[in-house]
């Protein structure tokens, strides 16, 4: 097993070993092959996700999808953004902290 579904909610799951272009992994029971190397605790699309979706992990929302994501393919800061903050990136969140 390659990724790992949290929470029944959650439309994500969780890389638990990274994975290769090509490299099948069992998504809701179904083998997905991969398009693009995902890294160890990234995110997946559960379903295909398009722009304006809520991103749900752990059952709570954690940001929202600015480019389609088919099943199966990365969702990271290139098809996400925090509904919270403005950026993921910890120099933004030091910098308006201080």
């Amino acid at each position: 097993m390659s990724a790992i579904l949290l929470h029944p909610d959650d439309n994500i799951l969780v890389v638990t070993a990274a994975v290769a272009p090509g490299d099948l992994v069992a998504i809701d029971g179904a083998p997905i092959a991969m398009r693009s190397r995902v890294e160890v605790g990234h995110k997946i699309a559960r379903a295909a996700l398009v722009a304006g979706d809520t991103v749900i992990k752990y059952g709570a929302p954690i940001g929202s999808i600015t480019a389609p994501a088919d099943r199966g393919e990365h969702v990271h800061l290139h098809n996400m953004k925090s509904d919270y903050i403005a950026t993921h990136m910890r120099d933004t969140l030091e910098r308006s902290t201080s």
